[in-house]
């Protein structure tokens, strides 16, 4: 379990916390849990999110498990500065939807003194590195890798399999649209889904 280092007395600088893994890992539930747990030290904290995260609520953060706490979209990651003014805490939570700029203002927040805690998906459906969460995950201090439960093995999942047909980098999704895979199971998926396009290619070209 992650122990978080709320007491800085010998230097005005703060740190930069991630939580990453796929998709249903308990990544916002985490940040969640960080964030509820500074406002109950009555610590001054601010929340923001991609404003084109509107899943669940337009305004709140809110894990799959119906956890949520207030927070201020943003359209991109340089309004977090204007706004994150005489906090001691901002939490960031899918910034993977984020410009590639939220890593100067990440660090420029912790630079400030700030306990910057942010959450995010390290890998896209097809299994890269997404946006800018390897940058983050290499400026942070600490780096939290969660996992989801492997819905065809039992193992643990680190990748998020696309089941809809859509090849959109940027797709907002459940469980109808995404499950959480092992390293195997990813595999297979990934193969078994490319051999029924490819006959439904085949099928297509023979009714011409």
């Amino acid at each position: 379990m992650f122990l978080e280092n709320t007491v800085n007395h010998t230097e005005q600088f703060g740190w930069i916390e991630v939580i990453c893994g796929s998709m249903f890992s308990g990544k916002t539930e985490e940040l969640i849990r960080r964030l509820k747990r500074a406002q109950f030290a009555k610590q001054r904290v601010e929340i923001f999110k991609p404003s084109v995260d509107v899943r669940y609520d337009d305004e709140m953060v809110v894990s799959h498990d119906s956890n949520e706490i207030r927070s201020t979209p943003v359209p991109s990651s340089s309004n977090i500065l204007l706004l994150a003014d005489n906090v001691d805490v901002v939490g960031i939570d899918e910034a993977q939807f984020f410009d590639d700029e939220i890593v100067a203002v990440c660090n420029t927040l912790a630079n400030k003194g700030v306990r910057v805690i942010v959450a995010g998906l390290d890998m896209d459906f097809k299994g890269n590195p997404f946006g800018p969460m390897p940058a983050l995950m290499a400026t942070a201090e600490y780096v939290t890798k969660v996992h989801a439960v492997c819905t065809h093995t039992g193992n643990l999942a680190h990748y998020s399999f696309r089941k809809a047909n859509n090849d959109d980098l940027v797709l907002l999704g459940e469980i109808q649209e995404y499950e959480p895979l092992s390293r195997a199971a990813y595999y297979n998926a990934l193969k078994h889904q490319q051999e029924n396009i490819s006959t439904l290619k085949d099928s297509e070209t023979s009714s011409e």
